[in-house]
Parts: C-alpha cells; sequence; structure tokens
C-alpha cells in the first residue's frame, strides 16, 4: 500500500500502521523563551506577514458535523465549515475569513483544511492553500463547500469572501506528476511574480501556477528505500519504499526554491532533507539529517531555519517539535524545542520566529514568537 496522505498526529502508512502521539495543548505558555501573541485557534498551521505587518494564520479548523468518512486510523473523520483565516494584527486577533472546508476527528483535532498563506509584494491580497488529503475522485462524496475548495488554491478577498485560482486536486488527477497512486494535498503556497508556487504534499510534487491559473510541474520528489520497521514483522533486512511528502516552499537568497520533506512511512529520524530547485532541473539535497519536516524559512541574513513537527519522529509518541537553525558547512544548532507542540508553520521578522503551536489541537492552538540569535 502506498500511503502519500499526510496529516498531523499521523500520516496513512503502509500496513495501515499509524502513528498515535500525545498531544499537550498549550504548553509553550509561561515558557521563557516564547511570548505568544494569539490563543484560542483550531488546527493552527502556516503564516506569513503581509506587507503592512499584519501575521495572517491559516486555520484548519475542526472538521464539524459530517457527513463523515472513515479516517486514515480507522475512526471517523468529520467534515465541517469550520476552517479559517486568522489575522494577528496590533495585538488582536480576528478571524477574516471564515466558512472554509474542515475535515477532523470527532472531537476536532487534526483536522485537514486551509494549510498555508502568501502574499505577493505590495500587495494585502491573501492566497491561501485549502488540503485534502485524499484520492481526488473522493472530493465528490463532499458537500459542495468541499467540492469547490478542497484540493483548491484560493484567493481572498477584504471582504472576507474567496473564490478559486487554481484547482491542485485535479491537477493530480489529471497529470500525476510522480505516476504513483493518485492523492492530493496541496500544503504550501507561495506567492511569486505572475503566479504561485505549490507543494502538493500527497502528490510528492512542486507546482507552478500562472497568473490565469494554469498548473505545471516544477519538480518531482521520488520514492527512496528504506529499512522496514521491524513492527512490521519484515524478514530483516527487508526495505520498503518512503515517500517524500514536501510539506514547504520557500525563496532563497540566490533565488531558487527550497522545498522541506516530511518523509512518509515509516518517518526514519534523521531522513527529511531540504531541496533546492531550480525550474528545468532537478532538485539538489541543501541540506539533510532532519526529522519531520512541516516548514522552512530563510531570515534577511540568509540562514535557513527548520521547523520539525515531531523532533523525535513520528512513531516516537513524543509530540515535541523543534526550530532548527542550519549553521554554514551543513551543522544544525536547536533554537527552541521545550514547549513546542506538534507545530504547524514558521514566520521570520524582524528577528523573531513565529510558530503555529499545538498545530493538531482544536480550540487549544497558538501562535508564540520567538527570539532569532
Amino acid at each position: 500500500m502506498r500511503a502519500r496522505r499526510f496529516c498531523y498526529a499521523a500520516v496513512a502508512a503502509a500496513a495501515a500502521t499509524v502513528c498515535s502521539l500525545v498531544i499537550s495543548p498549550g504548553v509553550a505558555q509561561g515558557h521563557s523563551s516564547f511570548t505568544v501573541i494569539a490563543t484560542g485557534l483550531d488546527n493552527p498551521r502556516g503564516l506569513a506577514f503581509a506587507p503592512n505587518g499584519a501575521l495572517y494564520v491559516a486555520e484548519a479548523g475542526r472538521g464539524g458535523a459530517g457527513p463523515c468518512f472513515p479516517g486514515p486510523e480507522g475512526g471517523d473523520t468529520c467534515f465541517g465549515a469550520s476552517g479559517a483565516i486568522t489575522k494577528i494584527w496590533k495585538h488582536r486577533q480576528s478571524r477574516v475569513i471564515t466558512g472554509l472546508p474542515s475535515l477532523a476527528a470527532p472531537d476536532g483535532a487534526d483536522a485537514v483544511g486551509p494549510s498555508d498563506v502568501s502574499f505577493r509584494k505590495g500587495s494585502d491580497r491573501v492566497y491561501f492553500t485549502v488540503g485534502l488529503g485524499a484520492d481526488p475522485a473522493l472530493r465528490a462524496q463532499l458537500p459542495p463547500l468541499g467540492q469547490q475548495a478542497s484540493g483548491w488554491l484560493l484567493r481572498g478577498s477584504h471582504h472576507g469572501s474567496w473564490r478559486q485560482v487554481a484547482d491542485i486536486a485535479a491537477y493530480e488527477a489529471v497529470a500525476n506528476p510522480d505516476g504513483g497512486l493518485p492523492d492530493s494535498n496541496p500544503n504550501s503556497v507561495l506567492a511569486v511574480r505572475n503566479g504561485w508556487v505549490v507543494a502538493d504534499a500527497g502528490g510528492n510534487s512542486l507546482l507552478r501556477v500562472s497568473a490565469h491559473g494554469k498548473i505545471t510541474t516544477l519538480a518531482v520528489f521520488p520514492d527512496v528505500l528504506v529499512d522496514a520497521p521491524p513492527f512490521l514483522g519484515l524478514p530483516p533486512g527487508t526495505q520498503i519504499p518512503m515517500q517524500a511528502v514536501p510539506t514547504s516552499v520557500t525563496l532563497g537568497p540566490d533565488g531558487a526554491y527550497y522545498v522541506g520533506q516530511l518523509t512518509g512511512f515509516p518517518f526514519p529520524p534523521g531522513a527529511a532533507k531540504v531541496y533546492r530547485v531550480v525550474p528545468g532541473q532537478a532538485p539538489t539535497v541543501y541540506a539533510e539529517g532532519f526529522t519531520n519536516i512541516i516548514d522552512i524559512g530563510f531570515d534577511h541574513r540568509g540562514r535557513l531555519f527548520v521547523l520539525e513537527i515531531a523532533h523525535n519522529g513520528l512513531l516516537s509518541g513524543d509530540p515535541t517539535g523543534a526550530l532548527i537553525r542550519v549553521k554554514s558547512g551543513g551543522g544544525q544548532r536547536i533554537v527552541a524545542s521545550a514547549g513546542l507542540t506538534n507545530p504547524g508553520g514558521l514566520a521570520i521578522r524582524h528577528g523573531f520566529a513565529f510558530v503555529s503551536n499545538c498545530g493538531t489541537c482544536a480550540g487549544t492552538g497558538e501562535v508564540v514568537r520567538i527570539p532569532l540569535h
């Protein structure tokens, strides 16, 4: 079974093996290195600053009353219109776009919904992705809202409404860049000149969307063989395919795209990489030795920071994440870890990292500010 879907408490995995994480909401509060700047969020994920300095965060929501479907761990996942985009500005937070699709466990945790936000330079119009985490054909089972927005790149208006920009899931269904089982989960979005760049975690691909909504493939991240974990009961030395699962894309100081990799099952610690992508060329490894990357970003000095959703691995049962600075020569320095609980997104501004914390939590997610040194 090829697992291409990625969520937050678990990633649907080969042999129906799943990861169970214990969530400790709000642990960042009171941590000496953190300043909490937003609270009460539902599964907060990607963040971005608007040109005026306001910080926006995608909330994947808490699902809803249904319809419900079998989830990756065997339980139900239920649909609702609880996804949102929240604005944090001058010590206040408000949901500026609401009623977006959300699929979550009955308790509202581990949602799939709004995934990331981005702004074009000089424009205050917000662009955002909405995840799907499934075969695009399964959208037909969703209510009209899910069919019209799940698996899409969308554009928000100043009045709280939204419109479609590009159907990422439909492109996966037709083009299927990596040639595997169709699966789409548009996660990270980067607004660039004359278009957008989207990392489809389910499709293992990096896509370019033109200003007119045409989608093309920039890069594909193939499977690699890794040792099978002992609990699968396979003969010693057996290797199984591990998918790339690209979760984040940012623009580097050199003008290239940089892509962070979550990795698929069995999520081996230290196996995640950051790729450098130049259009028209094959991806190259820029930095490696990470575990389950959920986001990346550069500061004004050109230093790369990597955010791990689970520093000890998604199969460890430990929800502690980590923010890591990549040192010159490829070394790593942990900037923050204790108090980060399954973090979901990263934005960097004026010497601080802004992290969406408890990215798998309904109602207790936060945004925290961490000084960078």
